[in-house]
C-alpha cells in the first residue's frame, strides 16, 4: 500500500518536468525523501519559485530552468535520466477555451518533445500527466479506460493528443510510456488564487477570509477528488510497471463521487464559517459528473490509492490554514 516502501535501483535518477507546480513539486519532494536523486524542469509560466527553493540545497537536487516547448531544452533535461514524469502542462478548461493556441504549443507540442528526447536519451519509463477531461460527454459512470465520449475544450483535445502520442511512441520506439489520467487532484501546495484557481483551494481561501465564494451551476455537478498522495503513489508505480501496461492510459483516482455542494458544506463546517455561496453559470466546456473505475490501474500498475476525499480534505483543511494569510477584520 502507498509508495513508501517501492524501491529503485541504487543511483536512479527521475526528472519531474512542472516542478515548479502543484503536482510537480510534490513529486520532487516524495522522491527525494525515498533517498534517490531528481532533476526539476521548469519555467515558471504557471508554477512557483518557492516550490523550487525549499529543495535546492538538497544534495540528490537539480533544477534546470526552461521550456518544454524547446527541443534542445527536454533533451538535456534527459540526460542521464533513467525515469520522467512528465507534469508540464497548462490546466484549466476555461483558459483553453480563451487561449487553444497556446495549449497546442505546450500541452502538445511540449509534451511530443519531452517523449522525443526521453527517447534519444534511452530513458527506461516516461509517465505524463492526462486528465479525466479526455472523457468528454460520455454519459456513463463510473468512467472507464476505452469508452470516451466527444471531447468539449481544448483542454481535453491536447491530453487526448498525447496518450495517442504515448501510444504510438511505445508501439513505433518503444518508449515505455504511461498516460496518468488525473481526476480532480487537491491538496497541499494547490494555488487558491487566480480566476482559475481549482475549487478545493479556492473555496478554502475565500472561506478562512470570511468571503462568499462562486458556486458554478447548481452545485449538483459531482466529482471524483483525488488526494495528491494517491497521485504520487500512481506515478511512482508507473514507473515500476511492466512493458505489458506501456502506451495505455489509465485512470488516476480514488474512485469516490463528492457533490460540489456538499464539499461547500463540509468546508463550512470544519472552518467553523456560516456563509451563504453565490451561484453562477455553468462554466463552458465542463462535465457534469466525473467518476473513476480505477480497476485498470489496480490490476496492470498495482495501485492501491490509500488516501480517500475524507481523509484528504482534512489534511488539506489543515495545510492551507497554516499556509494561507488569512486577513482580519481591518483587512490586514
Amino acid at each position: 500500500m502507498g509508495y513508501q516502501n517501492i524501491k529503485f535501483p541504487a543511483g536512479s535518477k527521475f526528472l519531474v518536468t512542472g516542478a515548479a507546480g502543484f503536482i510537480g513539486s510534490n513529486l520532487v519532494e516524495a522522491i527525494l525523501n525515498l533517498g534517490y536523486q531528481v532533476r526539476g524542469l521548469d519555467n515558471f509560466s504557471t508554477g512557483k519559485k518557492e516550490n523550487v527553493e525549499q529543495f535546492l540545497n538538497h544534495p540528490n537536487y537539480e533544477f534546470l530552468e526552461g521550456n518544454i516547448c524547446n527541443l534542445e531544452t527536454c533533451i538535456r533535461s534527459c540526460e542521464s535520466i533513467d525515469y520522467v514524469l512528465h507534469q508540464a502542462a497548462w490546466g484549466s478548461v476555461p483558459r483553453s477555451i480563451e487561449m487553444p493556441l497556446v495549449y497546442e504549443e505546450i500541452n502538445i507540442k511540449g509534451t511530443l518533445n519531452m517523449m522525443e528526447a526521453a527517447r534519444q536519451n534511452g530513458v527506461k519509463k516516461f509517465v505524463y500527466a492526462s486528465s479525466s477531461s479526455v472523457y468528454g460527454d460520455e454519459p456513463n459512470l463510473p468512467k472507464l479506460e476505452g469508452r470516451e465520449g466527444n471531447l468539449l475544450s481544448p483542454y481535453a483535445l491536447t491530453k487526448k493528443v498525447d496518450e495517442e502520442y504515448g501510444k504510438l511512441f511505445t508501439k513505433l520506439y518503444g518508449l515505455d510510456t504511461y498516460g496518468l489520467r488525473y481526476f480532480n487532484v487537491f491538496g497541499r501546495r494547490q494555488d487558491p488564487n487566480g480566476a482559475y484557481a481549482a475549487v478545493i483551494p479556492k473555496y478554502i481561501k475565500q472561506l478562512l477570509n470570511d468571503e462568499s465564494p462562486t458556486i458554478n451551476g447548481d452545485g449538483m455537478q459531482s466529482r471524483d477528488f483525488t488526494y495528491i498522495e494517491n497521485v504520487i503513489e500512481a506515478n511512482l508505480k508507473a514507473c515500476k510497471a511492466t512493458s505489458e501496461a506501456a502506451g495505455q492510459a489509465f485512470n488516476i483516482a480514488f474512485g469516490g463521487r463528492e457533490f460540489l455542494i456538499d464539499i461547500y458544506s463540509h468546508l463550512l463546517k470544519a472552518l467553523g464559517k456560516n456563509i451563504q455561496p453565490t451561484f453562477g453559470p455553468d462554466r463552458k466546456g465542463d462535465i457534469k459528473h466525473s467518476n473513476a473505475d480505477i480497476s485498470k490501474a489496480k490490476e496492470m500498475l498495482g495501485y492501491e490509492p490509500e488516501w480517500s476525499f475524507e481523509r484528504g480534505i482534512e489534511e488539506a483543511i489543515e495545510w492551507y490554514k497554516k499556509n494561507l494569510g488569512v486577513k482580519t477584520s481591518a483587512g490586514i
